[in-house]
């Protein structure tokens, strides 16, 4: 999969908080993940988190 950081993905189930989205801070062998909803911070492994992708949203290229 092609994840860069500041990608908005959006995952299977849902963050106790209540949302699916998670913004990518890191990319390598694993992911770390701000949830969009409350702010927290997660590592997941890049094997895990792209096995419970639902979606990519990717970031908006700044043309200047």
């Amino acid at each position: 999969m092609d994840i860069e950081p500041g990608d908005i993905l959006k995952l299977k189930k849902k963050h106790p908080c209540g949302s699916f989205e998670w913004e990518v801070l890191r990319t390598g062998a694993d992911f770390r993940l701000k949830c969009t909803g409350c702010g927290r911070q997660v590592m997941m492994e890049r094997r895990l988190a792209e096995k419970n992708v639902k979606k990519i949203n990717k970031k908006l290229a700044n043309d200047s």
